[in-house]
């Protein structure tokens, strides 16, 4: 009897200690997106599109999200808006202290250099550049000497797999290797935040498994927040957190994963 006592005891000590942590890790998490009361309403002829309408969302440090809902459903827009792409029509969007809405094009331009990387749908790549090249543009950019950025660069490319493509244009590659190219530059400056437009849209399931390994390993290593449109259910699946938006508003949010898993 005092023997099973004690094993309870054990197994609840065990337990509860796991609970203290979980709650520990969720006190440690830092906000580093916050949005409130966020619009976007465009105007056609003498109509109103509301392409967003009264988007509530706080985002965390490290954390990987995903807006996932179909075409039209304003995804894209929310992800262009957050991104400093498009101006909202009305509300805030708070990204490290700073609200970016009020932010005039040059200081905007200055802020996404420094803190935001951008993972595209058609990799918009410059077909003239090679894969160094191109990866290296954003340091170029931010006025990084050539022989650091190409070792930047050549680092990257190698870490996204492709040490034998160095000096290979997009015309070269196939659509897997310059998506590859493609989050090499996103993530060659070391930004916080990372967008990724339908990233795996023009891909096959097989490739788009591997870039999101790459997008999501590189951004788990760095602790380094992910934010990704898609309308692909088992890509969204591998996030954090799901955010369905349906015509401009969130649907609903879905939790994948426990804090610190």
């Amino acid at each position: 009897m005092i023997n099973i006592c004690l094993e309870s005891k054990k197994r609840a000590n065990f337990i509860l200690k796991g609970v203290c942590n979980i709650l520990n890790v969720a006190d440690k998490r830092e906000p580093i997106i916050t949005i409130s009361n966020l619009s976007k309403i465009y105007r056609v002829g003498e109509e109103k599109v509301i392409a967003l309408e009264n988007i509530n969302l706080v985002i965390n440090k490290g954390e990987f999200c995903c807006f996932l809902g179909t075409s039209g459903s304003g995804k894209s827009t929310l992800l262009n808006v957050l991104a400093g792409l498009e101006k909202p029509t009305r509300g805030n969007i708070r990204i490290k202290n700073v609200n970016i809405e009020k932010l005039n094009e040059k200081k905007l331009a200055a802020f996404r250099q420094d803190n935001i990387g951008f993972i595209f749908q058609a990799y918009n790549l410059v077909n003239y550049l090679n894969a160094v090249e191109n990866v290296s543009l954003p340091l170029m950019f931010k006025g990084v000497s050539k022989k650091e950025r190409t070792k930047k660069a050549v680092e990257l490319l190698k870490a996204v797999g492709l040490p034998k493509h160095l000096r290979h244009k997009p015309t070269q590659m196939s659509g897997g290797q310059q998506q590859r190219v493609g989050i090499a530059r996103a993530f060659v400056t070391n930004p916080d935040i990372v967008f990724a437009d339908e990233p795996t849209g023009n891909l096959d399931s097989k490739t788009s498994m591997e870039v999101l390994d790459l997008m999501t390993g590189l951004a788990k290593t760095n602790n380094q927040t992910l934010i990704m449109v898609t309308h692909d259910v088992n890509i969204a699946k591998r996030a954090d957190r799901i955010i369905y938006i349906l015509d401009g508003r969130i649907e609903k949010i879905e939790e994948r994963q426990s804090v610190g898993g």
